[in-house]
This record gives structure tokens, sequence and C-alpha cells, in this order.
């Protein structure tokens, strides 16, 4: 039960004050490092996924965006409502319930009888990984008293994420491909399946108790008008087209518009527990900095669907073939995180810049690259993904830093939970529009004009961010002492 603050395991030593290290901080880094891991599979492999799912389930050619998208959005409502509630019941008890709830729902998707259910399933997925994942690294802060220790665990982080994104799409293809047991995609379910299973036993036994702080209230109400706005904007986006764009379509996108506005003056007059802390919605380089976010990740979560449909849907290719494809890509995001670290301090913002631009130059190449093809192969996309990846990852390798220079230290828990829930939402907002414009295309002519389109239709959100960029800082935030 969590209504002790974190007891050390060994006393300290006789003629000593000083505690001794927390005997299972090690364990809590790595049960901390699976969660991230299996939100990040959760999160990548359907892209991979969705075509044979849509083979054997049916639904309509909403249904491809709604697999990924009911998976985000509910991630995104939920995430900072996850960290309020982690501080209200305790970081431990809303890790297990989050971590337990996700691998339930991981598995009851590999089971799901109809495309309605499994979709269902996934914004359960979501609403669940959004109460375990807010809750690590105030875990790790609990365990680790030593900053050198620290940074050595979150060191860890980075190459686990890479060898995730990089292994997700190819490990997806593979086990569709096998088609085990003859359960085909379901397979890609599972994985989460062994992991979660593990990750929980070794939470139960190594995660340590912490206060509670049942006087903290959830503003409820905040919740209500940001998950009402979101879903009442994203919904038409992706079912519109289906069903020829009605009025109600327009109306509903109007509504989201309104609720958002609402929402936004409800969170700046609340004075008591509010969702978002009320100042980082009056910082301009905060606010420049979320937008930016939004439109960068929207194209590159929007983009990176449809190049996966395109290769199944269009091409014919296997899963494990479409997987393969975007290897290229990930790569370079790797190699681009890693020459960031290196050259932030002497490029400052003008390195957001240059991330940006090359990843324009890589959609507008595979676009010039489809242009008049009606047909393409995959090497023929590597020099677009390449570039892709590495602006990818010279940029959102480093845009929180720039993002924090105006946050105070006691408002960068917040601001972190509120630039978390972006990059989920404009993933989401991504899939549902460039998803539709992808369709759009796609039912009436070539894959590789579908495409195309898409491609040159990222531009337009890569442009806002490139401009916003000038409202940044020229240089990023030191990172924060743990």
């Amino acid at each position: 039960m969590d209504t002790a603050t974190l007891v050390p395991v060994a006393p300290a030593a006789a003629g000593t004050t000083d505690p001794q290290p927390y005997r299972l901080r090690w364990v809590v880094a790595a049960v901390v490092l699976a969660a991230a891991t299996m939100d990040l599979l959760d999160a990548t492999i359907v892209n991979v996924a969705g075509p044979s799912i849509h083979r054997d389930l049916g639904g309509g050619a909403s249904t491809l965006q709604w697999l990924s998208a009911a998976y985000t959005l509910a991630f995104a409502v939920l995430l900072i409502a996850g960290a309020r509630l982690g501080d209200i019941f305790g970081r431990r008890r809303l890790f297990l319930i989050g971590s337990a709830g996700f691998t339930l729902f991981s598995a009851a998707s590999a089971a799901a009888p109809t495309i309605g259910v499994l979709i269902a399933f996934r914004a359960l997925q979501g609403a669940f990984g959004a109460l375990m994942i807010p809750q690590g690294f105030g875990l790790m802060k609990q365990v680790f008293d030593d900053r050198a220790e620290m940074d050595k665990a979150l060191g860890l982080f980075g190459p686990a994420t890479g060898v995730a994104m990089l292994g997700a799409p190819v490990l997806a293809g593979a086990l569709i491909d096998a088609d085990l047991w003859g359960i085909g995609w379901r397979l890609v379910f599972l994985i989460n399946v062994p992991l979660g299973a593990l990750a929980l036993a070794l939470a139960v036994r190594s995660l340590p108790h912490g206060a509670t702080h049942p006087d903290v209230k959830l503003d409820v109400g905040g919740v209500g008008l940001v998950g009402l706005a979101l879903v009442a904007i994203i919904f038409p986006l992706i079912q519109g087209r289906t069903d020829g764009w009605p009025a109600w379509c327009f109306a509903l996108l109007a509504a989201g518009a309104v609720l958002l506005f609402v929402f936004l003056g409800y969170e700046r007059r609340r004075g008591d527990n509010p969702l978002i802390e009320p100042r980082l919605l009056t910082i301009r380089t905060y606010l420049s900095g979320i937008a930016v976010a939004l439109a960068l990740f929207g194209a590159f979560g929007g983009l990176l669907l449809c190049i996966s449909l395109y290769g199944q849907l269009g091409e014919g290719w296997s899963p494990v073939h479409a997987g393969l494809t975007l290897t290229p890509m990930v790569v370079a995001m790797i190699l681009g995180m890693i020459g960031s670290n290196a050259a932030v301090r002497r490029l400052g913002r003008h390195l957001l810049h240059i991330g940006i631009a090359l990843i324009a130059a890589g959609a507008a190449g595979l676009a010039l690259t489809l242009a008049g093809a009606r047909t393409a192969s995959s090497w023929d996309l590597v020099p677009g993904l390449f570039l892709i990846g590495a602006g990818l990852g010279a940029s959102i390798g480093q845009l929180f830093q720039f993002i924090l220079t105006s946050v105070s230290m006691d408002e960068v828990g917040s601001a972190s939970g509120v630039f978390e829930a972006v990059q989920q939402l404009s993933t989401a907002l991504g899939v549902a529009v460039l998803g539709t414009i992808f369709f759009s295309v796609f039912g009436h002519h070539l894959p590789t004009d579908a495409l195309r389109v898409t491609a040159w239709a990222c531009l337009a959100p890569l442009a806002a961010a490139f401009v916003l960029v000038f409202r940044l800082p020229m240089q990023a935030r030191e990172k924060p002492a743990h």
C-alpha cells in the first residue's frame, strides 16, 4: 500500500546519516524501460499489421486509420490525467494498474473477433498506457539518489528505443508472414504479453512504495472538455471521406474547435489542481514549441502509415517486405539523434531548421521519385526515407530542450506531460488528415499517385514547423539535473 515515503532496504552504516542506495533500483529501471518499449512497439507495429487485419476482419478504409488513431487518441487524452492520478494514488499503484491493463488488452486485441472490437481494445490499450507511462520517470527519480547513476540509467533509453524502432516493423512483418499456428497478424499483439507479464511480476517485487496525496484532486472537467474536443475533431477527419462528408462532419469539427477554446479558457481560470499548469498557456516560447511538435509529429505519423499502406495495398508487398522498407529511415533517425547531440551547442535552433529541411527534402524526393511512375520498389524509396529519418533524428532529438527554455523547474513535470500528450495527439491528427488524403487519391488513381500527393501534402505542416522554430530561443536549455 502506498502510504509511506521510500524506505531504504538496507540501514545506514554506523556513524553515518546517509541512506543506502535502493537495492532494486536497476530492476526498477528495467521495468520502466520495458514499459516504454511496449508502448513504442504497440504504436509502431500496427502500421505494418493494418492491411493484414483489414483483409481478415474487413471494414472500410477508415478502419485502417482508426487502428492507429484509437490508440494514440486515448493515450493523448488521458496522459496528463495519468500523471496527476499517480500523484493522488501513488505512482507504484498506477504503474501496476496501467501495466496490467495494457498487457490484458494486448492479449484481448489478439483475440478480437471483429474490427470494431479490435479498435475498442486498441483505445483501451492506449488508456491504460496513459496510466503506466507517466509514472516511470518519477519512480526512477525515487530510487536513484546518485545523479551519475540516474544519468546512466536514462542513457539506456536511447539505444533501447532505437533498437525497438528498428526492429518493430521487421519483427511485425516477419511474425505475420510466418503465420505461426495459423493466427497471422494476431501474433503482433501477443508480442507484448510475455514482456508485459514479466515486467508486471518484476514491478510487484521491485517498485518502491511512495507517498500518496489524496488532497490533490483530478481536474475531471478539464479531462472531459479536452477529450470531447479532440474526439470531435479527429472523428470527422477520419470518417468524413467514407461517409461522403455530410454536414454533421463540419458541425463536429466546429464544435471541437469551440470546445478546445473553452478548455483553454477553463484551464486559465481554474485555481486549484488544474490539468495543465495555467502559466504554461501564457508562455509564448513554450506554446510555439508545442505547435512545432504538433506539426512535426503529425506529418511524420501520417506519412509513416501511408508508406506502409502504399507498399502492402498498392504494390502487394508482404508485411515483412513493408517492414524492411522502413529500415533506412529508422537507421538514419538513430544516426541523426546521435549527430544532433554533438551539433546542438554549435548550431542552436538552426539544427531544428536543418532537421525540418531534411524531412521536407525527403518528402519532396519521394514525391518526385513517384511522379509519372506506375510502380516503385523499396530501393526507389530509400533516398527519400533516409533523408526523412535523418531530419527527424536531428529535430526531435533536441526539440524538447528548446521548448523547456522558458519553463521554470517546478513546471517541468507539467510541461513534459503536455509535450508527450501533444506527440500522441499529433500522430492521431496526422493519421486522420494524411490518411484521408491518401485514400481519397488511392481509390481513383494509381497507388504511386496516392503516396506522391500525400508526400507533397506533408510539406504544409513542415513549412509551418520551420517558421515556428524562429519563435524558439537560439540556444537550448541545459538538461535539468535529476
